[in-house]
């Protein structure tokens, strides 16, 4: 399973920042789910716990992760519309994102575990066999880099966009 599967590099970020050091901590963490923390985080709540006490490290008591509840009605609000299939573009006019915000919002949504159904999007924006290219791709890929996913699939011309709409379509169908 590719590592950004498992964990985004946001996730990741929070855990240096944060140092959960229980499961329900780790909750916390952007892109984490219940599901995930159960499933992949015991080994990094050991080692996150393990080098705060070796490292006598002063973790915040108890944090509020950034707009929490501005993230949750955004989660809600592109469920919504993507379960409408209104076009991605008009759910970033909407919300005044830029598209590589929402996109932002929609890998993170999918990270933490629930499945965003996008085919609607990407069937405009690729044919069959371009998206079974991208999706064996993310399936063998060792970085959650898409500059390496653009250079590794250069012959194809995809752009950031593609990439990343089907780097969400695979965390949706393979994250959990």
């Amino acid at each position: 399973m590719p590592p950004f599967v498992i964990f985004l590099e946001a996730s990741l970020q929070d855990m240096s920042t944060f140092y959960p050091i229980t499961l329900e901590g780790l909750e916390k963490c952007q892109g984490v789910s219940k599901g995930k923390a159960l499933k992949y985080g015991r080994p990094f709540v050991e080692l996150i716990a393990k080098y705060v006490e070796e490292n006598n490290i002063e973790r915040p008591d108890d944090f509020v992760m950034k707009s929490v509840v501005n993230k949750s009605g955004n989660k809600v609000y592109i469920i919504q519309n993507t379960d409408k299939k209104v076009s991605l573009e008009t759910i970033a006019k909407n919300k005044g994102w830029r598209m590589d915000e929402m996109l932002e919002e929609m890998e993170t949504i999918a990270a933490s575990g629930t499945k965003l159904n996008l085919d609607y999007a990407i069937d405009e924006m690729l044919d069959e066999d371009d998206q079974d290219e991208i999706m064996e791709y993310f399936k063998s890929c060792e970085t959650s880099s898409l500059q390496v996913a653009q250079d590794e699939l250069a012959e194809y011309n995809f752009n950031w966009e593609q990439l990343k709409i089907m780097r969400i379509k695979f965390l949706s169908e393979y994250g959990m």
